[in-house]
């Protein structure tokens, strides 16, 4: 099994994207992408998928994302024309608050490529005719804009890679009643607690938001994402606690609260375990 790296398709280090369209008429070796995540989809044709050491059948209209770390190849392809979307974590940062609390958006980019990469997992979405020729005009724009490289070009993929991105969280979420009940009862929760995680929430209304019970949140939690909410929600707090010290001058007790922390004194506990150094030291450092 080999690793595929990024720079094997692009050496643009200020813009870490590729795109292009894939044709394969043998068997693919298994490899695994060593510092990229891939969106998949496939245009034309049929495919076994592997995955790990697991065989899936893929066609025309499913939609997938292998992250790094994630041994696949394709097997048998028939007529099997694909478009590969080549990126790096940091691109799915521009998404903004409204799409990481979409349940979609959850749940192809970050939960199924996630468990994919510890179980065999199938792809959920499957493009109806009329939305795959839209998603298909969208690429094809695309790859012009990435062959051409005229002036603005990045700043062009890098919306149109988000326009696609929602676009494709959006039909997973119309085709929610069709995917795995426990992974969108995951979503679900994520979703919510993405939007108040910086309240004091519970797990009883996380639960409930999400149409389960607190003991199958915390079994969903661990079966999926391999953690518990509530360290889920101390990450989130973390983050946004990391952000303001860095670009702000308020003080700890303040950010302690616009973080979801009732006592200052607790952040600074947390903080120091997980980070090894105290709210004010980090601050100083950066």
């Amino acid at each position: 099994m080999s690793n595929v790296y990024l720079n094997w398709f692009t050496t643009d280090e200020q813009f870490p994207f590729f795109i292009q369209y894939g044709g394969h008429e043998e068997d693919m070796d298994l490899h695994m992408h060593a510092d990229f995540s891939e969106l998949v989809i496939v245009l034309k044709g049929h495919a076994s998928h592997i995955v790990n050491d697991e065989e899936a059948f893929i066609k025309k209209g499913n939609v997938f994302v292998i992250n790094g770390t994630t041994p696949h190849a394709y097997k048998d392809p028939h007529d099997f024309k694909i478009c590969n979307i080549m990126y790096k974590a940091e691109m799915l940062r521009l998404a903004g608050p409204d799409l990481r609390t979409l349940n979609g958006y959850q749940a192809l980019f970050v939960l199924e490529p996630f468990y994919r990469n510890i179980n065999a997992y199938k792809s959920k979405l499957n493009l109806p005719i009329v939305s795959l020729e839209y998603v298909s005009s969208l690429v094809a724009g695309m790859i012009t804009e990435y062959e051409q490289k005229l002036h603005g070009y990045q700043t062009m993929l890098a919306s149109r890679f988000m326009e696609l991105v929602v676009y494709l969280s959006r039909h997973y979420d119309q085709q929610e009643k069709g995917v795995d009940n426990s992974l969108m009862h995951l979503a679900n929760a994520i979703s919510y607690i993405e939007d108040h995680y910086h309240e004091q929430v519970t797990l009883e209304e996380i639960a409930a938001r999400s149409d389960i019970s607190v003991r199958h949140l915390n079994r969903i939690f661990q079966a999926y994402y391999q953690t518990t909410p509530i360290a889920y929600i101390q990450r989130l707090r973390l983050e946004q606690a990391c952000s303001l010290l860095k670009r702000t001058k308020l003080s700890v007790t303040e950010i302690s609260y616009m973080c979801g922390f009732n006592d200052s004194n607790y952040l600074t506990r947390l903080f120091k375990k997980t980070y090894g150094k105290s709210p004010k030291v980090y601050r100083n450092q950066q």
